[in-house]
């Protein structure tokens, strides 16, 4: 179960790395620099996967962990 938890770990990294930069630098978010990172856009095609993809195994971490922990 500890293998599956690590190679879910690592998928999400991956996924994580894979999304659209929606902000052009770091200190833009803490600013405020950037009025469009907030703003309802719609993703599609391999970003909506990617996206979905990244919740689902986030999902699946979230229960992983706790099932191994209340174990």
């Amino acid at each position: 179960m500890e293998t599956v938890l690590i190679i879910i770990a690592i998928l999400i990294i991956v996924l994580v790395l894979l999304q659209g930069n929606k902000a052009q630098a770091g200190g833009q978010i803490i600013s405020g620099g950037n009025a469009e990172l907030f703003q309802n856009q719609k993703e599609r095609g391999a970003e909506l996967l990617i996206s979905r993809l990244t919740l689902i195994l986030g999902i699946l971490f979230l229960i992983i962990s706790l099932v191994l922990y209340l174990k």
